[in-house]
């Protein structure tokens, strides 16, 4: 059994400037997401079995669409009243994940509430809810963009130092003229 997902992956040349990013967050306890572990999840499978692994790389690979560009957002987390991630979002990639979605419909429920977001910190505690919410929305987000022109179906498993994320197969998208 391996614990799958599917994501898109941040360009290295981006690493740099979510890291500053990350750096400015203060005022918490908790854990700023490694740079080679960066990604946006589109879905998460969790643990499959080989048979249904094969069954989810080929419908994955059905899966036409041209690639995009995307581009860092905002700044914010999911739950003011308990601050448990800190994510970026990332624009014009919902119509990606409706078609990973679809895709593999048959073998798993439809995302209820997906939104596209990069997790740059996991928060186990903040200090001064107050501050630190004044603080996240001071963060400036650089106009920052990338071409996705491809997603991954990866492995994830967690180690006592944190997950380590194994690509399993890449999908390309159909590249603009």
């Amino acid at each position: 059994m391996k614990r799958l997902f599917v994501s898109i992956d941040i360009p290295e040349n981006l690493k740099n400037d979510i890291l500053k990013i990350q750096k400015e967050l203060k005022h918490f306890q908790g854990k700023l997401t490694e740079l080679e572990n960066l990604h946006l999840t589109l879905k998460f499978l969790g643990e499959t079995d080989n048979l249904n692994e094969i069954n989810v790389i080929n419908r994955l690979s059905k899966i036409n669409f041209n690639s995009f560009i995307t581009n860092l957002k905002n700044i914010g987390v999911f739950s003011e009243k308990e601050i448990k991630i800190v994510w970026i979002h990332l624009a014009n990639c919902d119509e990606l994940q409706k078609r990973v979605d679809e895709a593999l419909e048959p073998l798993y429920p439809p995302e209820k509430r997906f939104m596209s977001h990069l997790t740059i910190a996991r928060v186990k505690r903040v200090f001064n809810k107050e501050l630190f919410l004044n603080e996240l929305n001071k963060i400036e987000i650089p106009d920052l963009s990338f071409e996705v022109n491809n997603f991954r179906l990866k492995e994830s498993k967690l180690t006592p130092n944190g997950p380590l994320y194994k690509t399993v197969k890449q999908f390309n998208l159909i590249q603009q003229k």
